[in-house]
């Protein structure tokens, strides 16, 4: 087993709240980073009260994206409070943020004092439009992101209303560029000694996510449409109904188109003029779709899925989430966990797909209660006493 993670000793102060910024800072976790999250006193991230609510009370939402941290309440808001930070961030190698732009700056922990504190911190922004531009104070929400950055357009039925993911893509998309970022921001601090301000935008990692629809809509001056679960390019690839249940399956190139028309009882499709290439089943899409959505509606899921997976052609049921947390490969992946809750032993968590040889890839599942480290985090850390402690408590600074 290997006894190291990536980010084994680094320390990360934490000041994000619901999902963005939660979901960044734990896969920084789950590579090995202490986190230390900083939370208003008294009420602490916004999820804590979302849905859903756990036989113990609090938020199953909240335990999903915020495993494997300390919880240290700390109120920015108050000069005292601010200068705390300041102190931690000397004792740190990364602050994570998602406030709105500028909102540091008034506390007076902008990047320049962070800076100014510790030469190597380096500082990861995550915001809805970016620290610059015309919409930078704007408000925005994943809904919002998906929105403005074309995804919901090109997502749901052909000619039906625009769809929104059915997971938050916005926010999670800027978690993960976001630890991209600060991979690379550590690296360059090993080199030189000096952090960075990184300035991750949700509407900038939409528009990164729209894969070639930019290129189709300037190479060919159509805009692009929703197809439903078509893809746009590669015929077929999408989703069809059986007997009984939907499945998927894809042909990305000739050789499984090949094996394809042959596994399914259709083998007159290989030398079907308007089939023979992908471009030309592309463009006679409709009429293969017709011929196979009445071929496939003859038999029930199983049948279909135990022909394509015997000719190696992609495929698969449209699994629940039920079906999903049963899922024996992903059992064995680590995948579903349950999470190292004290109340509540039945809540499944996903695990962490980030794996390497020899490591069990088991996640610290634990989510820490408000306030539950603050004063082991100001002692060990600072220095700070027990008098030092009941004063900023007295005075709701911690």
């Amino acid at each position: 087993m290997i006894d190291q993670k990536p980010l084994d000793g680094i320390r990360v102060l934490d000041l994000t709240r619901v999902l963005a910024g939660p979901f960044c800072t734990m896969n920084l976790a789950d590579l090995g980073a202490e986190v230390i999250k900083l939370e208003l006193p008294g009420h602490g991230d916004d999820s804590r009260s979302f849905a859903p609510t756990l036989p113990s009370g609090d938020s199953g939402y909240f335990y999903s994206v915020n495993r494997g941290k300390f919880s240290l309440t700390l109120d920015l808001r108050q000069p005292d409070g601010a200068a705390i930070l300041l102190e931690l961030a000397t004792k740190a190698d990364l602050v994570v943020e998602n406030f709105s732009p500028g909102t540091m700056e008034r506390f007076g922990a902008g990047y320049d004092r962070l800076a100014a504190q510790n030469p190597r911190i380096i500082l990861c922004s995550i915001s809805g439009f970016g620290q610059t531009g015309p919409m930078a104070s704007a408000p925005a929400y994943d809904i919002v992101a998906q929105a403005l950055g074309g995804t919901m357009s090109i997502t749901g039925p052909p000619d039906g209303e625009p769809v929104r993911c059915g997971v938050s893509v916005g926010d999670l998309a800027a978690a993960l560029y976001g630890v991209i970022a600060i991979m690379a921001a550590l690296r360059v601090c090993d080199r030189t000694g000096r952090g960075q301000h990184l300035d991750i935008a949700m509407l900038d990692c939409q528009v990164a996510l729209l894969e070639d629809a930019l290129a189709r809509f300037s190479a060919t001056g159509v805009v692009p449409g929703p197809l439903g679960t078509r893809h746009p390019s590669i015929t077929p690839f999408q989703q069809f109904r059986a007997s009984d249940s939907f499945f998927v399956t894809g042909c990305g190139n000739e050789p499984i188109w090949l094996r394809f028309c042959g596994a399914i009882g259709l083998p007159e499709l290989k030398d079907d003029a308007r089939f023979r290439s992908n471009a030309e089943r592309t463009r006679n899409h409709a009429a293969l779709e017709g011929i196979l959505k009445r071929h496939f509606a003859a038999k029930p899921r199983a049948h279909w899925l135990k022909l394509l997976t015997g000719a190696s052609v992609p495929c698969a049921p449209i699994a629940n989430v039920q079906e999903v947390a049963h899922n024996p490969h992903l059992i064995a992946r680590g995948m579903i966990v349950r999470a190292d809750h004290p109340g509540f032993d039945g809540l499944l968590v996903p695990g962490t797909p980030l794996k390497s040889r020899g490591d069990s890839g088991v996640p610290n599942t634990r989510a820490p209660s408000l306030g539950e480290h603050t004063d082991d985090v100001l002692g060990r850390l600072l220095g700070y006493d027990r008098s030092r402690l009941s004063s900023l408590r007295s005075r709701s600074i911690i």
